[in-house]
């Protein structure tokens, strides 16, 4: 089993790229195990934690990069400021950390925010996407 301390700076060319499929809540640790598609173990001993589509390892035929796993969300649209805003109180008073994108916004999937949401009347939907909430502000 390999031990990575750090991504790699720079990876060298690769003729394939493998992943390690990993869930969010695993890549926010900073020690922990996995397996790349092809079977290859790493364990991971790092000061920092790793992101999405990292490359952490390199052969002489391949590179390793992280593959964060897609995971259910909730995707509300934002249509004006004022509801936008109002939305940002909701949410902000639940503590839930939110990824914003484009015209809307996304939150872990939770069955407290869906109920809010629907007795609020805010129109949502329910996806399996990879989820890369913000890193700034307060987190709990």
């Amino acid at each position: 089993m390999e031990i990575i301390h750090a991504p790699l700076s720079q990876p060298g060319r690769a003729v394939l790229e493998v992943f390690l499929p990993v869930d969010r809540h695993t890549l926010a640790k900073r020690r922990w195990r996995g397996a790349a598609e092809d079977g290859r173990e790493f364990g991971f001993d790092l000061a920092e934690p790793l992101h999405d589509a990292v490359p952490f390892f390199h052969t002489a035929g391949a590179t390793y990069i992280i593959a964060q796993q897609p995971e259910p969300v909730i995707e509300i649209p934002l249509t004006n400021p004022a509801d936008s805003a109002r939305l940002g109180w909701l949410i902000g008073n639940l503590h839930f950390s939110i990824e914003i994108g484009g015209d809307d916004v996304r939150v872990a999937g939770d069955s407290a925010l869906r109920q809010m949401l629907t007795r609020e009347r805010i129109p949502h939907s329910e996806v399996s996407r990879v989820f890369h909430p913000a890193r700034h502000g307060h987190v709990h």
